[in-house]
């Protein structure tokens, strides 16, 4: 990130820039959709996701959701409402309006409210897979932040990243997989995870500070034993990875990293969503604009076919097909781009899996995948 003069002098620049674009754009109130849509993207409270979804029934092992895009994705999935929770299995029967799912713990009361969710599981590393951890402070520069050890044989550690408004919950899918492999495990928090320290101004900024908490875990990690560190990111937290492995004085000790739907271009990701949105075109370079006024962001920096981090381990890059929050086009750009930039990234895309949901989708072939890889770089002891 640059210096603060440099960053202050880029602020008049932002500023004229921004009442340009008011002038321009008040008329037709495209820029109050873009303060809107910037709100979305930067408030930690806009991107904690709710409860959208409603149970009809349960019965036998299955749960009947009312049919949405959400509740007929193929795989395993959690299923989550207000201080409860249960996974979700392949789907048995689908009419009427009716989506029939089977179904593994408690059943939520008929008429609930409830989301799937890719993580699967809401607890910890003991109650979700019986493996012994321990709940560590990170000390970042704005406090401590707390993170979950998961113990093991190897002086190669993971340190695992989730995404935006998600939890640490996301790392463990892949916990027992990567504990199998001798991989100690750090699930970390950054700044305005619950929790963790709020940041000076309470936004996101999508990576543009949030690395220097994953570079304090690394540190954590290297003054608790780890040799060399493998970065786990998932959507904005590959994001983070990407900034970290850019800027940081520690990202010599990274000897491999995996992305999975990651976030490898903001521009890419905000048009997107726009046009899922059914949001004219012309609203994502405002919500850029208002973004990068509100938390001094510089997307030319998410931009990694552009500007790739100045340390490229080998990389291991999953994408869904069907990736409706971050779009699998930028995943596909990195990985032709990726020969080019000397960096070695293997590209694996799992047709028809949703945001963060390869796993999910088959967890069999994404383990095997995962355990090769980190095999062949030496990750796994």
């Amino acid at each position: 990130m640059g210096s603060p003069n440099v960053r202050g002098r880029r602020r008049p620049r932002i500023v004229l820039i921004a009442l340009a674009a008011v002038s321009v754009l008040l008329g037709g109130g495209v820029l109050g959709a873009g303060w809107y849509y910037s709100g979305e993207l930067l408030e930690p409270a806009e991107a904690r996701p709710g409860y959208h979804d409603v149970v009809i029934s349960s019965a036998g092992g299955t749960v009947s959701l009312v049919e949405s895009r959400v509740t007929v994705l193929p795989g395993t999935w959690g299923l989550a409402w207000p201080g409860g929770g249960a996974r979700v299995g392949a789907v048995t029967g689908r009419s009427g309006g009716t989506v029939v799912r089977e179904l593994e713990g408690e059943a939520p009361p008929d008429g609930t409210s409830v989301r799937l969710e890719a993580a699967v599981w809401s607890t910890d590393p003991r109650t979700a897979h019986g493996l012994d951890y321990t709940d560590v402070r990170i000390p970042t520069e704005l406090g401590d932040a707390p993170a979950w050890l998961v113990p093991a044989t190897s002086p190669t550690w993971v340190v695992a990243v989730h995404g935006r408004g998600g939890s640490r919950t996301e790392a463990l899918r892949v916990v027992p997989t990567l504990h199998d492999l001798g991989l100690p495990v750090l699930a970390v928090t950054y700044r305005n995870d619950e929790g963790a320290p709020r940041s000076p101004d309470g936004l996101y900024h999508l990576g543009d500070t949030e690395w220097r908490d994953v570079e304090a875990a690394v540190r954590y990690a290297r003054a608790h034993g780890a040799r060399e560190v493998v970065l786990y990111g998932w959507s904005m937290g590959g994001a983070i990875v990407g900034q970290f492995l850019g800027r940081s004085a520690e990202a010599g000790a990274v000897v491999a990293a995996v992305l999975d739907a990651p976030v490898v271009s903001w521009r890419k990701t905000l048009e997107a969503q726009a046009r899922d949105r059914g949001l004219p075109g012309r609203l994502a370079p405002v919500a850029e604009l208002v973004s990068d006024w509100r938390a001094d962001l510089e997307f030319h920096r998410f931009e990694l076919v552009e500007h790739p981090p100045a340390h490229r381990p080998p990389t291991l890059l999953f994408h869904g097909g069907a990736d409706g929050t971050v779009p699998v086009g930028a995943s596909r750009d990195l990985a032709t781009a990726a020969p080019r930039l000397g960096w070695p990234v293997r590209y694996v895309e799992v047709p028809g899996a949703e945001h963060t949901a390869e796993w999910n989708v088959d967890p069999g072939a994404y383990e095997e995948v995962l355990a090769e890889f980190l095999g062949s770089v030496g990750g796994a002891r």
